[in-house]
């Protein structure tokens, strides 16, 4: 990997979801304080998710499953169903 440090290679990408904003402080302050994690985006309802994740494509989203939105998105989620709701693929 020519250019790109180990710590860089290594890195995990985060997607903070909840309908509070203080909770979703508290997490990203939780996820930077990680050398090899780092928060890619907030999001405070489903949709809101939805679209972060598919500009983002992070490796992990961190995500209250009870807020507003909530129910849209786990059908229209990425991997949700037998094939990838994106375009393209899903990792």
């Amino acid at each position: 990997m020519t250019g790109v440090s180990a710590a860089a290679a290594t890195t995990t990408t985060v997607l903070v979801v909840d309908d509070q904003a203080l909770v979703r402080a508290g997490f990203r302050v939780l996820v930077d304080s990680e050398p090899d994690l780092v928060v890619v985006g907030e999001a405070a309802d489903g949709a809101e998710a939805v679209a972060l994740a598919g500009e983002h494509r992070p490796d992990v989203v961190l995500m209250d499953i009870r807020m507003p939105v909530s129910a849209r998105c786990s059908s229209s989620w990425p991997g949700a169903g037998p094939t990838p709701s994106w375009p393209g693929s899903w990792r």
